[in-house]
C-alpha cells in the first residue's frame, strides 16, 4: 500500500489542484471548503461572537451558508432592547462591510424572544433556513450549526422538522461544568450564561432531540484567553478589520472597568467554533488537537441544571482546547488578509 505522502505526490504529478483559497478573501492557495456551517450568535452582545465570525470568514475550508443573529436574555446588559436579534444581524452586516466581503452570504435575524415552552417552536426565516439547508440532497459536505449563544433557532428547527436531527452536527458554546470533570469558577452564574438565554430551547435539544452535539461547556470555553498584549500586537495593526475588532473589545473593557477590574485578558469564548471546524486535521478529519470525553446527554431541568439521564444519547463534551492553534491561525490570517 502506498504511503499517504506518496499518494499526494501522485495526485500532484497528475496535475490535480485545488483552486481558490477562500471565499474571495484570502487570495490564491490550495484550500477549498470541506464542510458547510450555519453561524448562529448574539452579535449585539459580547464581541467574542464577532471575533469568531471574522475568523470563520477568513477560513477557506468552511462554506458559510448563513449567518443568524440571535437574541440575548431579556434585559441583558449588552443589549437591553427588544430587537436584539435584528441588532445582532446588523452587527454581522457591519463586520462584513468592513471586511469587504463581496460574495453573497445570507444574514438573517432570528427570533427576538426565546421559546415560551419546550414544545412550541418559534417561527422565523432563520428556522426555515436551517431546515432547508439540512434537507439538501445536492451536496455531500457535512453541515455544522455553530451556536455561540442560546439555542432558540436550532431547537425550533428540530421541533418543526425532527428528521433533520441526523443531517447536521450542533456545536454549542454553553452549559455549566459537569461536576465530575471540573469545578465552576468563583462567583459563577447559575444557570450558565448561554443556557440561561433560552432554557426551554436547551431542554428541547438535550432532552428531546437526537441531534449529535459537540458541547463546549464553561470550563472549556473559559480557556480561550486572549491577552491584551496580543490584541495590540497581533490584531490591532492588521487593517480595518483588526482595528474594528480591537475597538469593540477596548470600548467594552473601558466600560467594564468602571465596575470590575478584569485584568489584562479577555475570554474569546466563541472562537472554539472555528477551532472545531475549520481547523480539523487533514487526514481522518477531526479536531484532533483538542480533547473531549463522551458522556450521556444529561436531562436539563426547568432551572437549567443537569440531571443524569441513563437513556441520554452519547455526546461530545470538550475538556481541553488547542487555543494556541486557534489564536495563531487567526493572527496569521489577519496578517495575510490586510483589510
Amino acid at each position: 500500500m502506498l504511503h499517504k505522502s506518496t499518494w499526494l505526490l501522485f495526485f500532484f504529478w497528475l496535475g490535480f489542484t485545488f483552486p481558490g483559497f477562500s471565499q474571495d478573501l484570502m487570495g490564491r492557495t490550495t484550500v477549498t471548503p470541506r464542510m458547510r456551517v450555519i453561524v448562529d450568535n448574539d452579535f449585539s452582545g459580547d464581541p467574542d461572537g464577532l471575533f469568531q465570525l471574522a475568523h470563520l470568514l477568513l477560513s477557506p475550508s468552511v462554506e458559510i451558508r448563513a449567518i443568524i443573529g440571535s437574541h440575548l436574555k431579556v434585559g441583558d446588559g449588552f443589549d437591553a432592547s427588544k430587537t436584539q436579534a435584528q441588532n445582532a444581524a446588523n452587527k454581522a452586516k457591519e463586520l462584513l462591510q468592513i471586511m469587504q466581503v463581496k460574495r453573497s452570504v445570507p444574514i438573517i435575524a432570528g427570533s427576538n424572544t426565546g421559546m415560551v415552552n419546550d414544545s412550541t417552536p418559534v417561527k422565523s426565516e432563520a428556522v426555515n433556513f436551517i431546515i432547508k439547508e439540512a434537507l439538501r440532497t445536492d451536496t455531500q459536505l457535512p453541515l455544522y450549526v455553530l451556536a455561540g449563544a442560546g439555542l432558540t433557532e436550532i431547537a425550533s428547527a428540530l421541533l418543526t422538522t425532527p428528521r433533520i436531527a441526523d443531517k447536521l452536527t450542533l456545536i454549542w458554546i454553553g452549559g455549566p461544568e459537569y461536576p465530575e470533570l471540573a469545578l465552576p469558577p468563583p462567583n459563577y452564574s447559575n444557570p450558565e450564561y448561554n443556557l440561561n438565554i433560552d432554557k426551554a430551547a436547551a431542554r428541547v435539544v438535550f432532552n428531546q432531540s437526537t441531534v449529535p452535539i459537540w458541547q463546549v461547556p464553561r470550563n472549556a470555553y473559559r480557556q480561550a484567553l486572549l491577552p491584551y498584549s496580543q490584541l495590540l500586537l497581533k490584531i490591532k495593526p492588521h487593517g480595518k478589520t483588526g482595528a474594528y475588532l480591537t475597538g469593540l473589545l477596548e470600548n467594552l473593557m473601558t466600560r467594564i472597568q468602571k465596575y470590575l477590574n478584569i485584568g489584562e485578558t479577555y475570554i474569546l469564548g466563541d472562537s472554539p467554533l472555528v477551532l472545531l471546524t475549520a481547523l480539523q486535521s487533514s487526514f481522518e478529519a477531526d479536531p484532533s488537537s483538542s480533547a473531549y470525553v463522551i458522556k450521556l446527554a444529561p436531562k436539563i431541568n426547568e432551572q437549567g441544571a443537569y440531571e443524569f439521564n441513563h437513556t441520554g444519547r452519547p455526546i461530545r463534551v470538550y475538556t481541553r482546547l488547542d487555543v494556541n492553534l486557534m489564536f495563531n491561525d487567526f493572527f496569521a490570517k489577519l496578517e495575510l488578509f490586510k483589510k
